[in-house]
């Protein structure tokens, strides 16, 4: 039982920014969530590919994370594109807000996930990629692709 609680189970994950970025280092925060909120991310109803962090007034917010609404919310259901507190500690926030002020860098949701019962967002700072960076992750990830396939094919002879 107590296994069970300590698994991670993910909810979502924004794979496009590993592709759309340099990430550079990620960090784990908790969320502020209302109860639909945390009901529709059980069911994953969960998109993250627009979404970034923002430090505002010493305070982290998640800004355009899709959280869609509960089937049995009714009237109590929350707006779908609301921002969300991110929970961090004060030296996390200050060292995020100083980096973030630097040319280029910025925040991103990567993986929304059920730690210990509660949700978690791991949030990565990150550098924008360029089309010829792109493009060169393509190729590279192609020729491992065909290294290994060639291994793999010598080690069956």
């Amino acid at each position: 039982m107590a296994e069970e609680r300590n698994a991670i189970k993910v909810l979502a994950e924004n794979r496009k920014a590993r592709h759309d970025y340099f990430l550079l280092e990620r960090f784990e925060a908790g969320l502020a969530l209302t109860g639909t909120e945390v009901k529709a991310a059980r069911n994953g109803q969960i998109q993250l590919r627009d979404g970034y962090a923002e430090i505002v007034d010493n305070e982290a917010w998640l800004v355009n994370v899709h959280i869609g609404h509960y089937s049995h919310g009714n009237i109590w259901n929350h707006p779908i594109d609301r921002r969300r507190k991110l929970l961090l500690h004060r030296q996390e926030i200050n060292k995020l807000g100083g980096k973030t002020r630097e040319k280029g860098l910025t925040l991103i949701p990567t993986k929304l996930y059920l730690k210990n019962g509660r949700i978690k967002c791991e949030i990565a700072l990150a550098r924008g990629r360029k089309e010829h960076d792109k493009r060169e992750a393509i190729r590279t990830r192609e020729r491992e692709a065909e290294a290994r396939e060639a291994i793999r094919s010598r080690a069956r002879r």
